[in-house]
């Protein structure tokens, strides 16, 4: 790939989206783009770029950052945060919204949906209670074809082998040919939304008392995971918890934020 048609969709997945494409990552760049204008009809990478630095239309941009987008993920994922929030977490956020009988969470980098189905898997198991609360589980991406496949709930045999216990699997999913489906009973539970963590969050998303972003900081420049996480502690609840990926580093966070060792999961909670 050329220099300057590497720089120019980098530059471009970076100015809306935040994600930075590290130079070292140029071949995988240029074979997610080859993909992209295969599916387009497009010659090669060099028609897609000709196309795209003359005339980017709002679709073709989405479609390009889009193919840029890393979608790994799987259920109860690193497990230990799951653990914190059903020993100790959830407990406490109970005894806190007693009087308004009402839980919002947000996986905020929902990808394909395990994460936004573990969290409602987790309550429907051991938190039966509060199914009698106004219970929300928000789950956004800016992947719109993420959010497709997170909203219809089908998964492959690989997909839930990976983290899914077998009790669970065989209690809130369904079999449906060579697909598992999650039930409705879990599924009602979510919202999803296509939501770009790097713009400002709208008005309407309203205030959350547990905030899942993990595995997306780390594709973010420091200036913009700084941005992002100051966005986040204006949705935090009182006493609310927020969640980062194992290996992200809290740079950036806030202050407010309160850092928690529970178990083997450090969290951080939101004191103002």
């Amino acid at each position: 790939m050329r220099p300057e048609v590497y720089r120019f969709f980098a530059d471009l997945v970076q100015k809306y989206s935040g994600i930075v494409l590290k130079e070292e990552k140029t071949y995988l760049i240029e074979s997610r783009l080859r993909e992209l204008a295969r599916a387009l009809n497009y010659r090669d990478v060099d028609q897609l770029y000709q196309v795209a630095s003359k005339r980017l239309t709002p679709q073709l941009r989405d479609e390009i950052i889009e193919a840029m987008t890393t979608n790994e993920t799987y259920f109860f994922r690193d497990q230990h945060p799951f653990e914190a929030l059903r020993k100790e977490v959830i407990p406490e956020l109970k005894k806190l919204r007693a009087k308004e009988k009402e839980l919002r969470f947000w996986s905020a980098a929902a990808s394909t949906g395990q994460e936004a189905y573990s969290i409602a898997m987790l309550i429907h198991e051991y938190f039966p209670d509060l199914l009698s609360w106004r219970i929300q589980i928000l789950a956004t991406d800016i992947s719109q074809e993420a959010l497709k496949k997170a909203q219809k709930g089908a998964y492959s045999q690989i997909e839930v082998n990976r983290g899914l216990p077998v009790t669970f699997l065989v209690k809130y999913f369904k079999q449906n040919g060579a697909k598992w489906v999650v039930q409705d009973k879990i599924r009602k539970m979510i919202q999803f939304r296509k939501l770009n963590l790097v713009d400002p969050l709208p008005p309407t998303l309203g205030k959350f008392d547990v905030v899942f972003c993990r595995y997306v900081l780390i594709y973010f420049s420091p200036e913009v995971k700084a941005k992002v996480l100051k966005n986040i502690s204006r949705v935090m609840k009182p006493k609310g918890y927020l969640f980062l990926g194992a290996t992200e580093s809290p740079q950036g966070l806030p202050p407010g934020f309160k850092r928690k060792m529970i178990g083997r999961t450090i969290c951080y909670q939101w004191e103002g």
